[in-house]
């Protein structure tokens, strides 16, 4: 080998050791790189993996029914209690629907104001699927009443009341001004009277129903024009004194003068009856009825016919009982039974008859008697007397 050469692989042998530092350096920055890329690679590998997928919302379903007529079912409100809680409200045809229910068991209740329902609730059960029939109710209407007076009687009764409003009736008063109309839905009516020779105060009335009877819806009667009713009782022997009744359409009573003359004034149109009673006499005929309308009555005569009095005389052993300290004395209009006590005293021990004034002719009347002793207590009753009076 030439000098030349030694020289040129000299050279080279030279460099070897700068080579190999470098070499070395390369490695050692590999060797830190690589932690660093395995941990960013890492670190996006986890990231990835904690990543949530979105998750579908859960599935819900529906309760349908029906409520009928739809007169009480258009609006009704339904409520749903159970596994959830919700309302919806029945449209013009009476048909719901309350959605957006999970599964589970809920209970269906209908409302509206003036109604019942059958059934008042229904169970129902959700389980995967709506629920679309077997749900139906029906709606009753609740009715209630209205009612009053028209007062005096004598203008009330018998006076026509008309009802208008949500229902329209009539009806007649009775003897004593009672009214009433039933089988009423809520609303607002108006009741008014009205009765021939009368006018009434107010002429009309509101009354409004809500959930309950509607009472003391009361009018008062004010005769337009008044008339009289007015007759003899004839002879006065028997008239003068006389009581004479009215009752009817008015109840009244008065006194015949000393002509047997008796009038009944201040009466409205109606129906009536008079009847005389004076002790000692019958009266022919025995009572009259009459109608007033719009003008006075006269001479409703009655004739008096004096009575024969008659008298029953009773006698009677005296009692075999030592402690018998009176007697009473019984009478009936039927035999064996029906006995009223005529004597409001006991008679006295020593006494054995008595003497009944108050007899009326053509009556058969039967008597017994008892013993009293000095507590009270009586003994059974006699035998019968019958006594008939002509």
């Amino acid at each position: 080998m030439s000098f030349g050469q030694n020289r040129d692989a000299e050279g080279t042998l030279s460099n070897l050791p700068a080579l190999v530092s470098r070499a070395r350096r390369a490695i050692l920055c590999l060797g830190l790189l690589l932690p660093a890329l395995f941990t960013w690679g890492c670190s996006g590998i986890v990231s990835g993996q904690n990543t949530t997928a979105s998750q579908p919302p859960p599935q819900t379903f529906s309760i349908s029914g029906t409520i009928t007529p739809v007169t009480g079912g258009n609006g009704a409100t339904i409520t749903v209690t159970g596994a959830a809680n919700a309302t919806a409200t029945a449209n013009s045809s009476g048909n719901f629907t309350v959605s957006g229910l999970a599964n589970g068991t809920y209970t269906i209740t209908p409302s509206h104001a003036g109604y019942s329902f059958s059934p008042s609730s229904m169970n129902v059960t959700i389980s995967n699927a709506s629920v679309t029939t077997g749900i139906s109710f029906t709606a009753t209407a609740l009715t209630f009443g209205i009612s009053g007076t028209l007062n005096p009687a004598i203008g009330g009764s018998g006076a026509t009341v008309t009802l208008s409003g949500p229902a329209s009736s009539t009806t007649t008063s009775d003897g004593a001004g009672n009214y009433s109309f039933s089988g009423l839905a809520n609303g607002m009516y108006a009741v008014t009277p009205s009765h021939a020779g009368y006018t009434f105060n107010p002429g009309t009335q509101t009354a409004t129903i809500n959930g309950a009877n509607v009472t003391g819806v009361n009018f008062t009667a004010q005769a337009n024009q008044t008339f009289t009713i007015s007759g003899t009782l004839s002879p006065t022997t028997g008239g003068s004194g006389a009581t004479v009744a009215l009752t009817g359409a008015a109840v009244a009573t008065t006194t015949a003068d000393g002509a047997g003359n008796y009038t009944f004034s201040g009466l409205g149109n109606g129906a009536y009856t008079v009847t005389p009673t004076s002790t000692g006499y019958a009266f022919t005929p025995t009572s009259q009825s009459v109608a007033i309308s719009g003008a006075n009555v006269l001479g409703l005569n009655f004739t008096a016919n004096a009575v024969a009095a008659h008298t029953v005389a009773l006698s009677w052993t005296s009692s075999t009982s030592s402690t018998a300290t009176g007697y009473n004395v019984y009478r009936s209009t039927v035999t064996g039974t029906g006995y009223v006590k005529i004597t409001p005293l006991p008679l006295s021990a020593a006494l054995f008859s008595f003497t009944d004034t108050n007899v009326l002719s053509g009556t058969t009347y039967f008597y017994v008697t008892t013993a009293v002793d000095a507590t009270g207590i009586e003994s059974s009753f006699s035998n019968e007397a019958i006594a008939a009076i002509p």
